[in-house]
Order: structure tokens, then C-alpha cells, then sequence
């Protein structure tokens, strides 16, 4: 009976699971560069982002849509830049585009930068957006990757779990109540 409670909390969490958590924790870190850049600029603390807790999900999708659909090209770095310029750039407009028409709102603004499209995108960013994919796909996701993966073999199943169904049940009503403030 007790080998069959070990072995059941040795059950690891699905890869949809641990992508969920990846998309948490790029968020997070989007956040908190997000946050740093803004004392920088404005010398003060800024909330960033849309939602009232410390996620920037915009980080957290584009964390997410290289991990699935764009690490293949890990080893191309040309086709892995230019893909990923593109994917950003187009992904960056569309959700300017969204805010702006959903709650009129801007969360950046490049209408000061060279060859920019309504201040939701520019040429500069979609370079950076290229050169950061690189970055990582190559160094840092690998790095956190092996950092997380460890620690979450270290939190029974159970737990961890219950910790990441609570963070989304955080996160969307965050999403909700942060949606509602925008619209009244």
C-alpha cells in the first residue's frame, strides 16, 4: 500500500502543464523587466502591464510560442531570427491593435521610433525581437528549463498541481476583473 502512494506521488506534472508553468514564469519576468525599465525611465515605480498582479502574459504567450512552434529552429539561427521577427512583430500589432480597440488603452507607444506602424510596432523592435528569440531559445530558456524542471521534481504532484491550478485561477480572474475595470 505505501509503494503504491510513492509511486504515485511520483507522478510528474504534464508537458502542458510545465508549459503553463513557463508561461507564469516568462510572464513574471516580463513583469519585473517591465518594472525595472520604467524606474529606470521615469526614476519611480510604475505598475506596468494590463493585469493588477505582477504578470505581463504578452511575455509570457511569446515565451510560450517559442518554446512550441519556434525552438525547432534552435540550430538555424538565421531562419529562427527571421521568424521570430516576424511571428513578434505581427503578434506586438495585434495585441496593440486589441488593447486600443477593446479598452482604448496603449501599453507602449513607438510612435518616436524610426519606421513605425501607429506606434503599436517599429523596424527597431522587430530586430530586438529577433536578436532576444535567439538569446532565448539558445541560453535562457535552456538554463531556467533545467532550474525548474529540478525544483519541480522536488514538490509532490499533488502539490504542485494544486499550486498551479490555483496561479490560473488567479491569473483569470485577474484577467476578468482587470477586462471589467477597462470597460466601465
Amino acid at each position: 500500500m505505501n509503494d503504491e502512494i510513492i509511486k504515485r506521488e511520483k507522478k510528474e506534472l504534464s508537458y502542458k502543464e510545465t508549459v503553463l508553468i513557463f508561461f507564469f514564469i516568462y510572464g513574471f519576468i516580463g513583469w519585473c523587466l517591465e518594472t525595472l525599465y520604467a524606474i529606470y525611465e521615469l526614476g519611480h515605480f510604475d505598475k506596468r502591464g494590463f493585469l493588477f498582479g505582477p504578470i505581463c502574459p504578452i511575455y509570457g504567450y511569446g515565451a510560450v510560442i517559442l518554446i512550441l512552434f519556434l525552438s525547432k529552429y534552435k540550430k538555424h539561427s538565421l531562419k529562427l531570427f527571421l521568424l521570430s521577427s516576424i511571428i513578434f512583430t505581427l503578434f506586438e500589432y495585434l495585441v496593440a491593435y486589441g488593447l486600443d480597440a477593446l479598452f482604448n488603452i496603449k501599453c507602449w507607444d513607438y510612435s518616436n521610433e524610426f519606421f513605425n506602424l501607429n506606434g503599436r510596432i517599429s523596424i527597431f523592435f522587430a530586430f530586438v525581437w529577433g536578436i532576444i528569440s535567439i538569446l532565448f531559445i539558445n541560453n535562457v530558456h535552456p538554463f531556467i528549463k533545467e532550474k525548474i524542471i529540478k525544483i519541480i521534481k522536488q514538490i509532490p504532484h499533488t502539490l504542485s498541481s494544486i499550486l498551479l491550478k490555483l496561479t490560473l485561477i488567479i491569473f483569470i480572474t485577474d484577467t476578468i476583473i482587470s477586462c471589467i475595470k477597462c470597460i466601465i
